[in-house]
């Protein structure tokens, strides 16, 4: 429910801030007050707090239930198998990747401004160095505004390969953006995706259905869900402590995204 909150309030920051740039203009010495352009005056708040509403309606609330939880869990697992069976995700780069974050039909809704929301589990590689077996899941939310004229909705899975140190420091620690906080490029696929790997911190797989063309998670920011995590774990935990320090057993949904990716990125390559 937190991160909902946080979601929405993020929207309200931007919407307010494009009711700021309403120009008002005083239009003679006597100090009446005219609007400049009478559709950006009147239209402008009532067109933008039409689309708060249908936000707000349509950006996803999950329910504070483990079962749900777990069934986020088996829908990551599903998507990650989908997208390496067809070789959306190639096997070769995923192998080089630190962790992985799969998010399963996110969604994207807009009516003149835009919202994105959903969530999903990441997974590490143990040790000091990411050499060693894959952890147990953490929970994490990815939610975001836009600004523009934009109409239209889609729900879209992703796959996250977290490739630098860094950014799983970066990630593990709290709230970031991606775009912002860490560098995010579309992944490299096909017969030369292992020499294509680039520089990016993360690099990102989308297979979206809906009326957007594009994938991107820029700008989105990215949050550990604290309550789903103390949910499936039973205690307070941390991200970090999840991923990084062995502090949790793996629950039955997550053990399948963790012999997934044992079986499909196995071997390490440095």
């Amino acid at each position: 429910m937190k991160q909902s909150i946080n979601r929405h309030e993020d929207l309200l920051g931007m919407v307010d801030g494009q009711l700021k740039e309403i120009d008002l203009k005083r239009s003679n010495p006597g100090g009446k007050v005219s609007f400049t352009g009478l559709r950006d005056a009147r239209g402008a708040p009532l067109f933008l707090l039409t689309s708060l509403l249908m936000m707000f309606s349509t950006l996803p609330v999950w329910a504070a239930d483990k079962e749900n939880d777990e069934e986020t869990f088996r829908n990551a697992t599903a998507v990650l198998e989908a997208m390496v069976n067809s070789k959306d995700v190639p096997a070769d780069v995923l192998a080089k990747a630190n962790c992985v974050i799969v998010l399963p039909s996110v969604k994207k809704f807009a009516f003149g401004v835009g919202g994105t929301g959903g969530r999903g589990p990441m997974v590490c590689r143990g040790g000091k160095n990411f050499s060693g077996p894959w952890s147990a899941p953490a929970m994490f939310t990815i939610g975001g505004a836009s600004a523009g004229f934009q109409v239209g909705g889609s729900s879209t899975d992703f796959v996250l390969l977290v490739m630098s140190p860094t950014a799983v420091d970066k990630v593990t620690a709290g709230k970031t953006k991606v775009g912002n906080d860490m560098t995010a490029a579309a992944g490299p696929s096909g017969s030369t995706s292992a020499g294509a790997v680039g520089g990016a911190d993360i690099l990102s797989y989308g297979r979206a259905k809906g009326l957007f063309a594009g994938v991107s998670l820029n700008g989105s920011s990215l949050e550990p869900d604290s309550d789903a995590n103390k949910r499936l774990y039973g205690k307070a935990v941390s991200a970090n402590d999840i991923l990084r320090a062995n502090a949790v057993q793996v629950t039955p949904a997550g053990q399948s995204l963790v012999s997934l990716l044992g079986s499909k990125a196995a071997n390490r390559k440095d």
